[in-house]
This record gives structure tokens, C-alpha cells and sequence, in this order.
């Protein structure tokens, strides 16, 4: 991980670097034990069939981690005031999903982010924005 960037360095159009994360099912099973979310849709294959889906999928709090993962590495630790995402489509084990971090405003120390998950095709999995106060 580099230093975090700062309002020197940023300007609107900046992109963040991009996080990659290849989701395996023991990504699912680790993130249920540390969240306490043991909903079988995420972990037991024959009731997520049951119910109609192709597989297992990714908790959507596990995608907004990643996010979230991404975003602190490009602005650093504490700086983070909002963040609000949309989960737009299921995530599944297999699926390569990689962070697109935007600065869409800067209006004095607040800069504003556009934030996405997507996988290798392209289908956005996250969507949202985020503003950090940073200094100068």
C-alpha cells in the first residue's frame, strides 16, 4: 500500500488504484463467522438451488468491504465522512471484482468520490459515492 493521497495531489478526475479481489466460497464462509451473517443463501449449496439461484453468492456487505478496503488505502485512514452504496447485482464465487474509485468534486478539504465493484464483464456489482475531508 502507498502513502494516501492528499488535496495536492487530487484533482477532479483522479482514479484511485484499483483493488482486485477474486471471490472464492472460503470468502464467504470467513466473512459469515466474522459478521455473524449465516444466511444458508451465502454458504449451503442446496438450499441457495432450492431457492432458485445458480449458487452460493457473496454477502453484499463483503462487496462494500472491499470497497471500503479500496477507498482507505486512496485517501488513508479517518478521513472517510460518508459513504452510501447501492447493491445492484449479485456477486458469486469465481467472479473476478475489481474497485473503480473516481474524484468527482473537490470544494475545499471535502472531496467527493464515485465508487463502484465490478466484475470482468463489466456488470456493476457496488455503486455509490463517498466524501473524505482531506488536508492539504
Amino acid at each position: 500500500m502507498s502513502e494516501p493521497w492528499n488535496l495536492a495531489t487530487l484533482s477532479v478526475g483522479s482514479e484511485a488504484p484499483v483493488l482486485t479481489h477474486t471471490l472464492t466460497r472460503t470468502d464467504l464462509v470467513r466473512y459469515a463467522g466474522a459478521s455473524g451473517d449465516y444466511n444458508p443463501m451465502h454458504h449451503d449449496e442446496p438450499k441457495a438451488l432450492a431457492a432458485k439461484q445458480p449458487s452460493v453468492f457473496g454477502h453484499g456487505m463483503l462487496s462494500m468491504g472491499i470497497v471500503a478496503t479500496a477507498l482507505t488505502h486512496f485517501i488513508g485512514v479517518g478521513t472517510l465522512e460518508t459513504f452510501s452504496v447501492r447493491f445492484a447485482r449479485q456477486t458469486w464465487p469465481g467472479e473476478t471484482l475489481s474497485t473503480k474509485i473516481v474524484v468527482s468534486a473537490i470544494e475545499g478539504g471535502l472531496v467527493s468520490l464515485d465508487v463502484r465493484l465490478v466484475n470482468d464483464a463489466g456488470e456493476e456489482k457496488v455503486v455509490g459515492q463517498a466524501t473524505a475531508r482531506l488536508d492539504a
